[in-house]
């Protein structure tokens, strides 16, 4: 791997810190069995993808209200939680836990820019003990526009104090990738959730199946390298 300068690390969670998914599948299999679909594990991985609220317009059409919707949305993500709870630790992404604890003992300013809600977001973050080590949390009820759109980082490197352009990303999906890509920064993808030849067309500085392996060196002319 070639070394990468930065200033700051901005980190997306679900997939790359965590590796939690399959259990949003599992979560979405036991919704949609509540609400009369039974769908296989495979199907669910293949067709429930997108904003809770839009997967059930498009299942049930005017079924539900908007606000019965979002109440179900609620209900999924309550459920992935609760499954999610006793496997927390076990799902961390390998290293990841060492490796910010080595940037936060650097000083490197860090920051969490996740498309996930404040409750899903806090209960990782909570739970596996970090939030005294990240300078900021940015959640999907915090911004207007998603990924790929970089909003998200925008603000999560507005809420370190440090320049966006001076940020490297960590992320798992092609949407992440994407949304990196559009701020300028440099994007390291976890193959935790897509295979690399997924990325293809998208500048991907570093491909890692986890965090095992990579070291930081503070620079004597200031910022941080990444390194292996």
């Amino acid at each position: 791997m070639t070394p990468i300068p930065f200033s700051g690390i901005l980190f997306d969670l679900d997939g790359t810190l965590v590796d939690n998914m399959m259990v949003h599948h599992r979560a979405w299999q036991r919704k949609l069995g509540e609400l009369g679909l039974d769908y296989t594990i495979e199907r669910v991985k293949e067709e429930i993808h997108g904003v809770n609220t839009e997967i059930l317009e498009r299942l049930f059409g005017d079924r539900y209200s908007p606000d019965e919707r979002l109440a179900i949305s609620r209900d999924k993500e309550a459920a992935y939680r609760e499954i999610f709870a006793p496997e927390l630790e076990a799902n961390t992404v390998g290293g990841a836990l060492e490796f910010i604890k080595h940037a936060y003992a650097q000083d490197v300013p860090m920051a969490v820019g996740t498309a996930g809600p404040e409750e899903n977001a806090f209960f990782v973050i909570d739970g596996l003990g970090l939030r005294s080590l990240f300078g900021h949390v940015v959640h999907s009820g915090m911004v207007k526009n998603g990924k790929p759109d970089p909003e998200v980082f925008h603000q999560a490197a507005e809420g370190i104090g440090v320049p966006l352009s001076e940020c490297l990303i960590f992320e798992d999906s092609v949407t992440g990738a994407r949304a990196a890509n559009n701020a300028g920064c440099p994007v390291v993808v976890l193959t935790t959730t897509h295979a690399r030849e997924e990325f293809e067309g998208l500048e991907v500085a570093a491909f890692r199946e986890d965090f095992r392996g990579l070291i930081i060196e503070r620079q004597p002319e200031g910022g941080f390298l990444l390194a292996q």
